[in-house]
């Protein structure tokens, strides 16, 4: 009998012909990304996830949804200059719209010039503070939110987070194309009642801006003086029970930026 490795030596050539030559790690023609014969199915979108225990109250992008003061909504923000279809080895998209677009985060630099220019921008905000445990209220429909509204919310001392859900809610309006100035928000003896009577660092509501149209200005300034209250805006608490809740928000770190789209969930 040969000696194993004699053995081995014969058989070489053998196993190197029954072998199939390698495949090049990098082909002249790089093969899509996507598989030809791969079935179509259609993408679940969900505003509740783990079994309803996650909930989304972010809204999400779309050329329709309100814009500023415009009466045309965002209009088109996403554009294709990459596409496969076109023959590009992957599809990129590019994006282009305002920082306070549908739910949206605002920084102290948004009202405040010298915060501006000392660099308090969204990449600066407390994430401890917009995340945590929160408070969903219910605004009573008739009114914006005075200081006899916030009275008569009775929100206890330590509670640090509250979303407010408000008419904007019932009306839909972060559906409608069209701005609307009526929205429901904060007056300035509104925010001061909070700044001097509760402990809330963070503050959600649900349209575009978390003070009233016309008191935009002097409320936005009582809020964000002291660097220490962040405001959510554009909210989306639709089919929400009122109660307590762990709120995660989370901005994009926009350096040089007073305000940032923002990911915000509610978790039983």
């Amino acid at each position: 009998m040969a000696p194993p490795l004699l053995l081995l030596l014969l058989l070489l050539p053998l196993l190197a012909a029954a072998t199939p030559p390698a495949r090049p790690a990098y082909p002249d023609e790089p093969p899509s990304c996507a598989a030809v014969d791969a079935p179509v199915t259609v993408p679940e979108r969900r505003e509740a996830h783990g079994g309803g225990r996650i909930l989304d109250i972010t809204h999400y992008y779309r050329e329709d949804m309100p814009s500023w003061e415009s009466d045309d909504g965002v209009g088109q923000f996403l554009w294709l200059p990459a596409s496969m279809r076109n023959g590009s080895l992957a599809n990129n998209s590019v994006m282009r719209m305002p920082t306070h677009t549908g739910t949206h985060v605002d920084a102290p630099g948004h009202v405040f010039q010298h915060y501006f220019d000392a660099g308090f921008d969204v990449d600066t905000l407390d994430l401890d503070v917009l995340n945590g445990p929160s408070l969903l209220v219910d605004v009573p429909r008739d009114q914006n939110i005075t200081a006899k509204t916030m009275e008569s919310l009775q929100i206890p001392k330590g509670v640090q987070r509250v979303l407010f859900r408000t008419l904007n809610t019932d009306r839909q309006l972060m559906w409608k194309k069209e701005f609307d100035t009526s929205y429901v928000g904060f007056v300035k003896d509104g925010a001061q009642w909070l700044v001097d009577n509760t402990d809330i660092k963070l503050i959600g509501i649900d349209y575009l801006s978390v003070a009233a149209f016309d008191d935009l200005i002097p409320s936005h300034l009582v809020l964000l003086k002291n660097r220490d209250i962040i405001l959510v805006e554009g909210l989306k608490p639709e089919n929400v029970k009122p109660g307590l809740y762990s709120v995660h928000c989370l901005p994009l770190r926009l350096r040089g930026a007073e305000g940032s789209p923002i990911r915000c969930i509610l978790i039983k």
